[in-house]
C-alpha cells in the first residue's frame, strides 16, 4: 500500500482558508475528491492542532508518517 505524500495531500486542499484544523482539512479534501489514503493520513493528525499554512501542515504530516 502506498502512502499519500504532502504534494498529493495539498492537491486536494485547494481553497482551504488557513488557519485550519483537522476537521476543516478532511472536509475540504473530501469535497476535492481525495482518495482513502489522503483522508486516512489527515485523520491521523492531532485533534487539537490548527495549521497556519500549507507548510505547517506538511511538517505535521511528515511527523506522523
Amino acid at each position: 500500500m502506498t502512502t499519500a505524500n504532502p504534494v498529493e495531500v495539498q492537491k486536494h486542499l485547494k481553497g482551504v482558508d488557513y488557519p485550519a484544523d483537522k476537521q476543516v482539512l478532511i472536509e475540504q479534501a473530501k469535497k476535492q475528491g481525495a482518495d482513502r489514503e489522503v483522508i486516512s493520513l489527515l485523520d491521523k493528525l492531532p485533534e487539537d492542532e490548527e495549521y497556519d499554512n500549507p507548510a505547517d501542515l506538511n511538517k505535521a504530516i511528515g511527523e506522523i508518517q
